[in-house]
């Protein structure tokens, strides 16, 4: 991780516009930091997924066209606590649907986190979680003929442009078989008024959450970003349905990176992109997974039209 950390943040702070991934905001302080956002009450996307999973729940396991008896694999794409996905667990373990589950995360701490809660609340289940790419774990399922449920919730596709979101949904396709199920979580378009206070909530969890990043590059590749000479600037656009989070240097100045050997120099008001957090409807969805492996077959939606799980099946 710290090699590619290192290439990684290299690369983005010598592009133009500097950039990083939000892929690492999540160390152990990131991943604290996320469980107080979605706690927040402007964080609304937690509460409208949690909602589907615990009021419709039938009607998303109807949804995976599985047998009781039939074994398949429940796998999470970038599992994290695992709030939302336990209603559905409890449910499946209740009814007795022979399955294991798989959690998969970049974050270790996330997943030990997961296992030692999952142990005490589905003390029934059989979780084999697994740390790492997506797409490198993927893999590993391959050679399996069992049918596969796939989750990956929290509409974290939304980090992704829609040119990069088409090639994950067909690259995931390439990794599983025909009649395999993607449920695919998203935030749908909805007004500024709803949208931005969630990226920038009132107690400054959000703004530390993405500062934070700033923190783990000094602290794990010897960097001398000072944080209070950035400030986090979230930003939402209804007509392109794009909500965008930068870093912006208040003041004109140089951050030396030891174990890059590299100095970056940042203008006053010079912005590093750390996200993107894509809102969708039918239609975009549609052109996403056009020409890839997948088909939808339902919508599953909160009271409020919030928040969407969208039901694809593998061709």
């Amino acid at each position: 991780m710290t090699e590619q950390f290192k290439t990684d943040v290299s690369v983005g702070l010598r592009s133009t516009p500097k950039r990083l991934s939000s892929k690492y905001f999540y160390d152990k302080i990131g991943d604290a930091l996320f469980v107080q956002i979605m706690n927040m009450p402007e964080y609304y996307l937690t509460r409208s997924e949690f909602e589907i999973f615990s009021k419709q729940t039938q009607k998303l396991i109807d949804s995976f066209e599985i047998q009781k008896d039939n074994y398949f694999e429940l796998i999470e794409l970038g599992a994290g606590d695992g709030t939302k996905t336990k209603e559905l667990l409890k449910e499946l373990v209740k009814q007795k649907y022979n399955f294991d589950y798989f959690p998969i995360d970049i974050s270790q701490n996330a997943l030990d986190h997961l296992d030692g809660a999952l142990k005490n609340e589905i003390p029934d289940l059989n979780v084999r979680s697994k740390q790492g790419d997506y797409f490198q774990v993927l893999s590993s399922f391959k050679n399996s003929n069992h049918k596969k449920v796939v989750l990956f919730l929290g509409s974290n596709i939304g980090n992704l442009n829609d040119d990069l979101a088409h090639k994950f949904i067909y690259q995931l396709g390439a990794n599983i078989k025909p009649d395999d199920v993607l449920l695919l979580g998203v935030d749908l378009i909805k007004s500024r008024d709803i949208v931005l206070p969630a990226y920038n909530d009132a107690a400054g969890i959000t703004s530390r959450f993405n500062l934070n990043l700033l923190q783990r590059i000094n602290n794990e590749l010897g960097g001398d970003f000072n944080l209070n000479q950035f400030i986090h600037s979230p930003d939402f656009s209804e007509e392109s349905g794009v909500a965008e989070s930068s870093l912006v240097s208040t003041v004109r100045q140089s951050v030396r990176i030891q174990s890059l050997n590299e100095t970056f120099h940042f203008e006053e008001g010079e912005k590093i992109h750390t996200e993107i957090s894509r809102k969708y409807n039918d239609k975009i969805i549609k052109e996403i997974i056009s020409k890839t492996s997948f088909t939808l077959e339902t919508k599953i939606s909160d009271s409020k039209a919030y928040f969407a799980d969208y039901v694809l099946k593998r061709n």
